[in-house]
């Protein structure tokens, strides 16, 4: 049997936990012949390197990053577990992807009311936690592209951390653009530090966390069936 590894980044907050544990529970339930067990790369226990030592030896196991972008996780703490472990890979983290835009658009039109989920004069910050990888940052730059073939309004990006400009920068430059509403879009996977500093971060409406949307599970599986199985010796 292949073993599915989510492996997310790990949050104090039990509302985060919660989302994360029922986004795993749903990969299971489209995956019913594929075991799927939780690993985290910092916070929570149990970590990664644990979790792929305990797997029966020669089993095969991928890990799916429960991550929206490239970095520091994905290219040291997740590679460095995998390349340990013979008979493992790791697929690409879950963004960007179109799954993920659409979902964003969804979260915008719920908070936004309006026709349709807009008003005339709105702009739309895509909120993310923030890396300072290069890759990250092109990674969220794409998954902006996406969004804004999918709303009517100007999409630009603010950064939590790690990268500029922050997100209460980018609200005041859409008002000072002349925008008459700021709808902060919260790229972030689940409730938790990085959540809350969005929804403080002082725009008109802020959507929920992306999980544990449904579509969100899909893209679990998406990326768990794109990597081809080596098995080990």
């Amino acid at each position: 049997m292949t073993t599915l590894v989510a492996c997310s980044h790990g949050t104090r907050f039990a509302e985060g936990r919660a989302a994360v544990a029922e986004l795993v529970a749903r990969v299971a339930d489209l995956l019913p012949d594929i075991r799927v067990v939780p690993a985290f790369v910092d916070v929570e226990e149990p970590s990664l390197a644990h979790v792929l030592d305990a797997l029966p030896h020669g089993e095969p196991a991928v890990v799916v990053p429960l991550l929206l972008s490239r970095g520091y996780h994905t290219g040291v703490d997740i590679a460095r577990a995998v390349a340990a472990r013979s008979g493992t890979a790791a697929s690409a983290p879950l963004g960007p992807h179109e799954l993920l835009a659409d979902v964003l658009a969804d979260r915008l039109a719920e908070v936004a009311g309006g026709d349709g989920g807009r008003r005339p004069g709105d702009h739309v910050v895509l909120a993310a936690a923030g890396s300072s990888a290069p890759i990250a940052v092109e990674d969220v730059a794409r998954l902006r592209d996406l969004l804004a073939e999918r709303v009517p309004a100007p999409v630009t990006v603010g950064y939590a951390a790690g990268a500029f400009p922050r997100i209460g920068e980018a609200i005041a430059d859409a008002r000072a653009a002349g925008a008459r509403r700021v709808v902060v879009a919260s790229y972030v996977l689940a409730p938790g530090h990085f959540a809350n500093l969005v929804a403080d971060a002082g725009g008109d409406a802020v959507t929920a966390p992306l999980g544990p949307d449904p579509r969100i599970a899909e893209l679990v599986a998406l990326r768990f069936r794109a990597v081809p199985v080596v098995r080990g010796s």
